[in-house]
């Protein structure tokens, strides 16, 4: 129960965390933590209109895409440290669950007609190729190093903190190799800038360009959602296991605070740098998996 009010309440609110600080950090008050929950819910009274030569698909999209990724977020733990839903080798079903929601709605973009929107999906889905792999080579490393199965029993029994030294690095290095899965995941910069409008430098929101009403509100949900979860896994990555959930909020709030300055310092990178940096995760988890084995075979 904890962990599904955790899905239901905390996206959303913790979006405004980097809101706030971006807005601080130009000198402006900004605007509340709580007012992404009453767009939100303005967003689902308004009207939706869309393109006559719309199908089926762009009406059913942003629903389908919601449930796949809150079928995702069942078997992660939040809040608390077991999940929803969990069994061995649940990791695959949520990453393929994750690889759906996106095919929906990149199915959705180009069901419009646009070959703007199509190039957006272009670009998306290529960042997306190199995503998966780097996912299941760091789920891998994590496996290896504490011999669990189920996202829940691995991120329970992950403890940087009582590791040995070169656990601790890996740990370190997979936490940053998830970071950077959650910048692309969410289109965050450097790959993609949510509030930029420019047409040759758009990637995820040209694909949701047609969108209004009910559907954005359901697509901002999502794209929260996806943060979330990432950010979650990254936290009980770092805390000890069974820690408080102060410990597990501190972190977390860290973790979109850090989004925030970063989007508030940098820009956004040209398209040809976006790929360099989409690879940096899969060599991070390529060289920290072949580190575990070493160890875990006695070479050294």
């Amino acid at each position: 129960m904890i962990n599904i009010l955790s899905i239901i309440f905390f996206p959303l609110l913790f979006m405004g965390i980097i809101h706030r600080v971006k807005a601080i950090m130009v000198g402006r008050k900004g605007k509340s933590l709580w007012q992404n929950q009453r767009d939100f819910f303005k967003l689902l009274q308004k009207d939706e209109v869309l393109s006559q030569s719309a199908t089926i698909i762009s009406r059913m999209a942003p629903a389908l895409s919601l449930a796949a990724t809150i079928t995702a977020a069942l078997f992660v733990p939040f809040l608390s440290t077991k999940a929803v839903l969990s069994f061995r080798g649940d990791f695959i079903l949520v990453m393929y669950l994750f690889t759906l929601s996106k095919g929906i709605m990149a199915l959705a973009a180009m069901d419009s007609g646009s070959s703007f929107q199509g190039m957006g999906t272009s670009r998306e889905l290529s960042f997306t190729a190199f995503l998966e792999p780097a996912f299941f080579l760091i789920i891998a490393a994590l496996i290896l190093s504490v011999g669990a199965g189920s996202l829940s029993a691995i991120f329970a029994l992950q403890n940087v903190v009582s590791a040995g030294i070169w656990n601790v690095f890996a740990s370190l290095f997979i936490a940053i190799a998830l970071y950077i899965i959650l910048l692309v995941e969410s289109c965050r910069v450097p790959f993609d800038d949510p509030a930029t409008h420019l047409e040759l430098t758009m990637i995820h929101e040209v694909m949701v360009l047609d969108y209004s009403g009910f559907s954005l509100a359901v697509i901002h949900y999502t794209g929260a959602l996806k943060i979330f979860i990432y950010a979650s896994l990254i936290s009980h990555l770092i805390i000890p296991p069974y820690s408080s959930a102060v410990w597990y909020l501190l972190v977390l709030a860290i973790v979109y605070i850090f989004t925030g300055v970063l989007e508030s310092l940098m820009a956004r990178f040209r398209m040809n740098r976006n790929l360099e940096l989409v690879l940096v995760p899969l060599s991070i988890a390529m060289l920290t998996l072949t580190i575990l084995l070493v160890l875990n075979t006695g070479v050294w």
